[in-house]
Formats: structure tokens, C-alpha cells, sequence
């Protein structure tokens, strides 16, 4: 939600894998994931090859537009969902998507894990991980501000793009970044924001095409897109900021339901997700970070990408706690 880098060619028009056809004699395992995870462009078509091969079943995705989106459906359908699976909520959600009563212990084995900090939940299994940043255009903004507080406060700051934090998850990000980072003053440093801001988009693919098409020389993203750009347009206009203040951490997870009917089936696909096969696929499709250590696997450009000197990253009963209030003083701050 991020996403989101299932880029580009194509960026600007968000696209689904369609469904592959199911046969009669085979399981089918109903995965709900975000659209760009399932774009010709994204990992979901490579993995579904991969996993079939070997499953004797059939993957069949239900394609929403985020993060924020997946939890809602799950809301709205309670015991009455049909997935198996649901893929790309991230650790802002998980205890509201815990909450929901519909989420069984993942029982994969993740002594493999490397991630920026420690794992120790049952329910939920990460599959990739990235740092919310702003991306720059370096022919048109030579001189980006160097913290959330430049940003917010510098007269001369251009115009920004970012997402609603109601329906993205990069811009629930965003959200917990500046109240992590500033707490009792974030009210003042939406206000700020508001000022410069050309607009705000309903998700990631939306915001990032306008920044694409030159609309605003700023846009909320990740550390991880300029990667896209170096190694699919040999291009290092793109650049990521890293700030002063630290940069937010977004942790991509999927987990099993308790309703599902193919419980021995989806635990197989957790345990693939995180097997060095399928890790191997995200940095080049998802444009994240994977959750094992590839080695010299890791593409060099993902290897050379600057990271943040500060990591910041809330605890998930706050978020849970607070996500609506934070929500109501982001909308009467910056007047959405």
C-alpha cells in the first residue's frame, strides 16, 4: 500500500489478474489481496505459477484497492467470507483485523525472518517491508527539505501529493509518521501540509501517476522506489528523503481465517510466501523489501538504497486505539 510498486509501465491504470480457470477435481484457494499485488506487473501472477505447480489446486483472487480496503470486506462479510487468505494488511491493522475474530494461528515456521525488528506473532506472517518516504523529482526540486519539519514549516516548499488515510495504507503511514514524530503538535503540522498539498488521492497508484505525470514535484511513497526506476528505466532521477526525524516502518502480512474450508492448504501458502523462492520474486514485483536474507540474491539496487538512520514505528494496540480520533484531527487540521 502501500503499496503498490507493481509498477509502471502501466502505473497510471490500476489492473487485476483475472481469476484463473478452476477445475472441478482441484481445491481452490480464495486469497483476498490488494490489486496491484495481482497485476500482470506484481508478484501474485508468479507466485500463483510457482505454488500450483506443486499444490495440485487453484488460486483464486478477489483484487481490492488496499490495506484499509481488505480489513472493511472482512468487516462487512464476518463469518460470511469466502477467503481463504487475506494478503496485504500491514502492522497498522493487525490488531483490528485480530479483532474481527476471523484470524487463525499461521503455524509457519519463521526462524528465518529478517526484518528491522523482532517478530513474535502467531497469527500473522510478513512477507515484505518497506519505509514510507517522500520521492522527489531531482530535475525539477534540486533542493528537498531534509525533515518532516521543513517540510511542513519552509515558505518555499512545493506542492505534495499524498493518500487519505481511510482507504490507503501508505496514507494511514503517513498519519502514524507525523503523530510518531511530532505527537501533540501533528494538528499544526497538517495545517501546514494542507497548504502545500495539490491533492489527496483515494490510493498509492493514483497519487504516484500524478507525481509521474509532473503534476507535483513531491509524493508519499517508499524508500524503496527509486530501485523501480534504476533498474526498469536506468534512470536515477527518483529519489527518496530520508528524514531527520526517521522514517515510518511498514510491515506487509497475510494470514488464514478461521471460516476457511482449505486450512492445511492455506498454511502451505504461508509457508511459501516466506520460502526463498517466493521472497526471491518481491523485490523486482512488489518493490519491497523481502523477509529473509537473500545475500548477494538482493538485487544491487536495493542493496545500494540509503536507509533510514531512524526507524519509527508505533505499537499496534495504539494504532488500534487511536486510529479514528487521529483520523478526525488529520480531517478538521487539514480541512478534507
Amino acid at each position: 500500500m502501500s503499496r503498490r510498486y507493481a509498477l509502471l509501465a502501466a502505473v497510471i491504470a490500476t489492473s487485476a489478474a483475472a481469476p484463473a480457470a478452476l477445475s472441478a477435481d482441484e481445491p481452490t484457494l480464495t486469497i483476498y489481496t490488494y490489486s496491484s499485488f495481482v497485476a500482470e506487473w506484481g508478484p501474485g501472477p508468479v507466485l500463483q505459477k510457482e505454488f500450483e505447480a506443486t499444490c495440485g489446486c487453484k488460486i483464486e483472487w478477489v483484487a481490492l484497492e488496499d490495506g484499509a480496503a481488505l480489513l472493511s470486506r472482512l468487516k462487512l462479510e464476518g463469518d460470511e467470507t469466502q477467503a481463504d487468505i487475506v494478503l496485504g494488511i500491514d502492522t497498522n491493522l493487525t490488531v483490528e483485523t485480530k479483532a474481527t475474530g476471523l484470524v487463525a494461528p499461521h503455524d509457519v515456521d519463521l526462524s528465518a525472518l529478517k526484518l528491522p525488528i523482532a517478530w513474535n506473532d502467531a497469527d500473522f506472517v510478513p512477507y515484505d517491508y518497506g519505509y514510507f518516504a517522500f520521492v522527489y523529482d531531482s530535475q525539477t526540486l534540486p533542493n528537498p527539505p531534509q525533515s518532516l519539519a521543513e517540510l511542513a514549516t519552509a515558505s518555499d516548499t512545493p506542492k505534495l501529493i499524498y493518500m487519505d488515510p481511510r482507504t490507503s495504507t501508505p496514507g494511514l503511514g503517513l498519519l502514524l509518521w507525523v503523530k510518531e514524530a511530532v505527537g501533540d503538535e501533528a494538528a499544526g503540522v497538517w495545517q501546514n501540509l494542507a497548504k502545500k498539498t495539490l491533492t489527496v488521492t483515494k490510493g498509492w497508484s493514483e497519487g504516484y501517476g500524478l507525481f509521474l505525470k509532473g503534476e507535483a514535484p513531491l509524493v508519499l511513497s517508499y524508500t524503496t522506489s527509486p530501485a523501480y526506476h534504476q533498474m526498469m528505466e536506468n534512470t536515477d532521477r527518483y529519489k527518496a528523503l530520508n528524514f531527520a526525524e526517521g522514517n515510518y516502518l511498514q510491515v506487509e502480512v497475510a494470514a488464514r481465517l478461521k471460516t476457511s474450508d482449505s486450512q492445511e492448504l492455506a498454511q502451505k501458502f504461508l509457508a511459501f510466501l516466506v520460502s526463498r523462492p517466493a521472497q526471491e520474486k518481491i523485490p523486482t514485483t512488489n518493490w519491497m523489501y523481502p523477509v529473509v536474507d537473500l545475500g548477494d540474491a538482493l538485487p544491487e539496487a536495493f542493496r545500494k538504497l540509503p536507509v533510514p538512520s531512524k526507524t519509527l514505528l508505533m505499537p499496534q494496540d495504539e494504532v488500534a486505539a487511536n486510529r479514528s480520533a487521529w483520523i478526525d484531527e488529520w480531517l478538521n487540521s487539514a480541512g478534507q
